[in-house]
């Protein structure tokens, strides 16, 4: 963990911020249907910014002065992991494909919503009862892509089409936001909701302090990460920003089954992690590290190798290149249904976000000659 001054508060997130906040993690969002979540997000950060634009595929913008030539980014994206309806049987049950990285592994037992032609369908993992099982641990079935199935009680397709599923229909885990002891947060989609929340936030906090910023400001919520960083390379070379701020979700590596070795070190608690890597602008990190001290905002630090595995990299490479840095908040039981959060990381996220933004300026260099 790198060393830092005195901490300092984070912002207090309010009432109507963990209410959007809330509401904002129960939305269903889906790679490739994202519509939901974005509206909701475009109503919340309106009063914040001065525009707002989509574009073909969904990613939203909120912009704060859209005249000026010089461009920053602040992004995040929107979609969940999810599963497609591929496979009908005779007697109505139902086989998938998967959108994104879903986990097989923690589907039985799951409850979903299947998103039909006409409405919402409630459905559920089946997966053959412990009974059945006991005795032969041996050959105990193993959760996998083409094994696992649907049940929505339906028993024949026909009563399927009544309820309107149909080949190709997106499904959603049900599960959503909730509150544990010691200031944790629990829900689905986590990643990466939490970082359109995040920089929702630091737009509120910029119209209500009255910040004049000398740079115009793309607040972007993009789509299509989940299976290959589709909507920040699209957005990207839209904007065509100076300057880019990033933020994901990262592992907490102190949970049990993660190798520190390979993974690094972070946890939830402490702060922001900030990445080493190709794609990551040493004098804008260096910048941002600066910003988190002066702050009293601690941050871990991690590598990231070849790539950082976020919209990070569609941002970097777009264009004729763009300086950006990645601001990821540790994240336990990523790719679940629990993923977990820790308050204060999300202030201080959100703080060093907001503090970074305060510091740059048209001038600032960023030229390694």
């Amino acid at each position: 963990m790198a060393k830092a001054g005195k901490k300092k508060q984070g912002t207090v997130i309010n009432d109507q911020s963990l209410s959007f906040f809330r509401n904002y993690i129960n939305t269903p969002s889906p790679v490739g249907f994202e519509f939901r979540g974005q509206k909701l997000w475009m109503e919340y950060i309106k009063p914040y910014v001065d525009e707002v634009f989509t574009d073909p595929y969904g990613s939203a913008v909120g912009v704060i002065n859209p005249k000026h030539p010089f461009k920053v980014v602040i992004e995040a994206h929107v979609d969940e992991i999810s599963w497609f309806v591929n496979y009908v049987t005779n007697e109505g049950l139902i086989y998938l494909k998967r959108n994104g990285g879903v986990d097989h592994q923690i589907a039985p037992g799951q409850r979903v919503w299947i998103h039909g032609k006409k409405g919402q369908v409630k459905a559920v993992f089946g997966w053959p009862a412990i009974h059945t099982r006991i005795g032969n641990a041996e050959k105990e079935p193993v959760a996998k892509v083409e094994n696992l199935f649907l049940d929505t009680g339906a028993r024949s397709k026909k009563e399927l089409e009544d309820l309107g599923v149909h080949i190709g229909a997106v499904v959603t885990y049900q599960d959503g936001f909730d509150e544990l002891a010691f200031d944790y947060y629990i829900g689905r989609a986590f990643d990466n909701r939490i970082g359109g929340f995040m920089i929702a936030e630091v737009a509120r906090l910029l119209k209500e302090n009255k910040k004049k910023l000398p740079f115009g400001l793309y607040v972007v919520n993009a789509v299509q990460e989940e299976i290959g960083l589709r909507g920040a390379e699209m957005i990207a070379r839209r904007i065509k920003p100076n300057v880019a701020i990033i933020t994901d979700v990262t592992h907490d590596t102190t949970t049990p089954m993660i190798n520190k070795v390979v993974e690094g070190e972070t946890s939830c608690g402490k702060g922001p992690s900030l990445s080493y890597g190709p794609a990551v602008h040493n004098k804008l990190l260096e910048l941002v590290e600066a910003v988190a001290k002066k702050s009293g905002i601690p941050v871990q630090l991690r590598a990231v190798s070849r790539s950082t595995g976020t919209d990070t990299d569609s941002f970097a490479y777009a264009n004729d290149g763009c300086p950006s840095v990645l601001i990821s908040i540790p994240l336990r039981y990523m790719h679940t249904t629990v993923e977990m959060l820790h308050k204060s990381d999300i202030e201080q996220t959100i703080q060093l976000m907001y503090e970074t933004l305060l510091t740059l300026t048209p001038e600032t260099n960023f030229s390694y000659f």
